[in-house]
């Protein structure tokens, strides 16, 4: 989604670029309009060329990873409170909505509010309003604003002026710049455009209405009088003291000459340059439909894999190293494809943390998914062997001695063993750079309930050793089955702290 907003906003730019370079000087005013609300909506419709969907998603995972357990010299803490499941930047992008549709709100009532309190006169076509002790002019569809105070002789050219705007469904360009701004209202190119129409807006009606009487003496009539204006940027005003100077420069300019209409022809190069970027990755949907087959387990391409019972479009790499085989992306991958790859993801993202998926060739025309665990910056460690079984594909999981046998309660249990038996302050004692520490620590639950084959990635090597000492130390547990039969389960836990 964030890869969608940057390329909405970077075409956007382009497209105004062009517009203030090489066309706002010009007289084409119906033409510059179309384009400014043209190059809006393309800006939307280019990025899907390439995404198709907007993605909110990275490949997906298995559930051999606990949930984090973040230390502190006071408590140890599960991943998944309320506070650390929410996504902030979520949230903040529904406040702005909020926040701006109710300044929409408000704008919309305040002209109603104008409606209701003011003498209206109907006329054909449309209908003056007379704002009482008020110098200000403006018009929202077919309402026509007017103070009383301007005097007689001038109403007739500022209704004939907003009367354009009216026939010409001005108003419609200007909410569709405030819905815009509403669902992207971080976005400060939208107000830019807005901006833009609302002049083209003001020169098409000058034309217009200059044509019924002579130049100079409309030019005169707004230079007269320094009149208010509503600050409500989706209504038509007459006089804004910001504009008239541009107003002046176009009703005197020279008309441009046709052959100057070719500048439009710059839209051929940006949009093919647009469309070669959104096509730089391979997104086209794959002709072929797939089909859904019984569901393997490798840790080996060359070794028999586990077979699952599910029926799906992937199979599953849990190896030491990743397949040598083609990468997919996500938009080489079929509707149906990408739709079990999200929802495969949306199953344990709430309690899973870490982990990085990728899709590679499998055997049988089949894809995989390849799971990796987030060391670092650029550090990706798959995980899993042959006889390592995923947690989501156990019968019953492996559990504590007479501690309840769900997963909520390993998880729990898991937990309060690392607060009993972790010491941050040792780890504070090593000489690490204060900030953030990450403790990967894998191992499996054999036939037995036995703890085996413990290995540890952390920043310290004397806390690497510490932490696989501390693993070691959990005690007898009931072993895992799958399909009638006890196996091995494996896991990962990430553990998190604090240097002071």
């Amino acid at each position: 989604m964030l890869s969608y907003i940057i390329q909405v906003i970077l075409f956007q730019t382009l497209f105004l670029a062009v517009y203030d370079l090489f066309l706002s000087k010009e007289t084409f005013f119906t033409k510059n309009r179309f384009y400014l609300i043209f190059s809006v909506l393309i800006s939307f419709v280019l990025p899907l060329i390439k995404l198709r969907s907007i993605q909110k998603s990275v490949p997906q995972e298995y559930t051999i990873l606990l949930p984090e357990v973040v230390l502190s010299p006071q408590s140890v803490i599960e991943q998944q409170q309320w506070y650390q499941s929410i996504n902030y930047l979520d949230v903040l992008f529904w406040v702005g909505v909020v926040v701006f549709s109710l300044f929409f709100v408000l704008k919309l009532f305040k002209i109603i509010q104008l409606l209701y309190s003011n003498k209206i006169q109907k006329k054909d076509g449309y209908k003056l309003i007379f704002l009482s002790n008020s110098t200000k002019a403006f018009s929202f569809f077919n309402y026509i604003f007017i103070g009383e105070l301007i005097p007689q002789e001038r109403r007739k050219k500022i209704i004939q002026h907003e009367l354009v705007h009216a026939k010409q469904k001005h108003t419609l360009d200007l909410l569709f710049f405030e819905l815009l701004k509403i669902s992207m209202w971080f976005n400060p190119i939208l107000w830019i455009f807005q901006k833009r129409i609302s002049s083209v807006h003001e020169y098409l009606s000058d034309e217009i209405a200059s044509k019924t009487v002579e130049t100079k003496n409309y030019i005169n009539s707004l230079l007269e009088q320094v009149f208010q204006v509503e600050k409500i940027s989706f209504v038509n005003q007459f006089y804004k003291s910001s504009l008239i100077k541009k107003r002046i420069i176009m009703m005197t300019k020279e008309r441009s000459k046709r052959v100057k209409q070719l500048k439009y022809l710059l839209l051929v190069p940006v949009l093919l340059s647009m469309l070669f970027y959104t096509a730089c990755t391979d997104n086209e949907e794959p002709t072929t439909s797939p089909v859904k087959g019984t569901q393997k387990v490798f840790s080996d391409l060359n070794k028999e894999p586990h077979i699952s019972e599910k029926d799906t479009y992937f199979d599953i790499y849990i190896g030491n190293e990743p397949p040598n085989t083609k990468e997919y992306s996500l938009g080489e991958l079929t509707s149906e494809e990408r739709k079990e790859f999200q929802e495969f993801k949306k199953e344990f993202e709430k309690s899973i943390s870490y982990l990085k998926f990728k899709i590679f060739e499998g055997l049988n025309n089949r894809k995989l998914i390849a799971v990796s665990v987030y060391v670092g910056k650029s550090k990706v460690q798959y995980m899993g062997d042959s006889e390592n079984v995923p947690f989501s594909m156990v019968d019953k999981v492996p559990a504590f001695i007479n501690q309840g046998t769900s997963k909520e309660k390993f998880n729990k249990n898991m937990a309060n063993f690392v607060q009993n038996n972790f010491d941050i302050n040792y780890a504070s004692s090593l000489g690490l750079e204060p900030g953030k520490k990450r403790i990967f620590a894998q191992f499996k639950i054999n036939e037995e309930g036995k703890v085996i084959d413990v290995k540890v990635r952390a920043p310290h090597p004397e806390l690497k050793e510490y932490t696989r000492k501390m693993i070691e130390k959990l005690p007898l547990m009931i072993p895992g089955e799958k399909d009638g039969k006890v196996v091995k389960v494996g896991y990962t836990l990430p553990i998190t702290f604090e240097i002071k």
